[in-house]
């Protein structure tokens, strides 16, 4: 599904001229300023525009994609304070998103508010994204870092622990943030955070739910369409070994929290349909892995 069929990526190798494939993601970046009163808001217009245009340019991977193939996100920045004419402060929302097969409908795969928000930006200086070394200015790599999560996450969704070379990416952003100034990159400075959720992907105790991640998209609800017995019975196997996630990971489960706000009110409608020894193992599994939305799962069992 990722890429084409070899022999037809090797007759467009000759067909296309270099350069003719798509860039990874069709994501759209928005700059919101509502609480800012009394400054020059063609500043947040000019940011929001150089961002998009940074990233309709930049290369993340050396795979080539169609345009059909490109990745649906969002990055929405809400700034809630300028600290200085270059120096702004708010929340980040991203939201990555992944068509299932056979079907029309796109599922949410990662839903996150970052509110550790906090850099520079200097109108008409490049955007140039450095994997070397870490740019002070802190907006680019909180970018790039994203950006490799989303990868990370699509990338496992297709192919078992296929995002390891992108969760490592982001690891290494986030290594070198490790001297910033700036927040949101560090162990001690939260419990949800860069760090963490970094942290829970690549650490051993959460090797489950990445293997989850195929399981639940590929081999779930991309099977749905040919059959919805099959799909949602892969889907209720992998809510049983995300439960052992939480049961595992006593100190950290940021990632998995994020799981399921991406994925809670999905989970309730294709389980409102299943019979109702499914929906009581559904109920019991994802009280386990997810208490906090316990009252959201109790409504699977209302649906006749």
């Amino acid at each position: 599904m990722r890429l084409c069929v070899l022999l037809i990526s090797f007759i467009l190798a000759f067909v296309l001229p270099n350069g003719a494939y798509c860039q990874e993601l069709m994501c759209s970046i928005n700059v919101q300023s509502a609480s800012i009163q009394g400054t020059n808001k063609q500043v947040y217009e000019n940011m929001s525009n150089a961002l998009n245009d940074f990233m309709r340019e930049q290369r993340w991977t050396t795979d080539k994609y169609e345009t059909a193939e490109r990745i649906e996100c969002s990055l929405n920045f809400n700034i809630t304070e300028q600290v200085s004419s270059n120096e702004f402060k708010g929340t980040l929302t991203v939201q990555l998103r992944r068509p299932v097969w056979g079907t029309a409908y796109t599922t949410t795969m990662f839903n996150v508010m970052d509110k550790d928000i906090h850099f520079r930006y200097n109108e008409g200086q490049p955007m140039v994204y450095n994997e070397s070394s870490f740019d002070q200015d802190n907006l680019i790599p909180i970018i790039a870092y994203y950006v490799y999560v989303m990868l990370g996450i699509d990338y496992d969704s297709f192919s078992l622990n296929g995002g390891t070379e992108y969760w490592r990416k982001a690891e290494q952003i986030c290594n070198q943030a490790q001297k910033s100034t700036f927040a949101g990159w560090k162990s001690f400075e939260s419990t949800q955070n860069r760090y963490w959720l970094i942290n829970n992907a690549l650490d051993d105790n959460h090797k489950i739910f990445r293997e989850q991640l195929y399981n639940y998209h590929r081999l779930g609800l991309d099977k749905m369409s040919e059959s919805v017995e099959s799909g949602r019975g892969k889907i209720l196997e992998c809510i049983e070994q995300l439960k052992r996630v939480k049961q595992n990971v006593s100190r950290n489960a940021y990632l998995l929290g994020l799981f399921f706000t991406a994925k809670s009110d999905e989970i309730v409608s294709i389980f409102s349909e299943a019979p109702d020894i499914e929906k009581g193992r559904a109920i019991e599994y994802l009280s386990a892995a997810d208490p906090g939305n316990i009252n959201k799962y109790q409504n699977i069992k209302k649906n006749k």
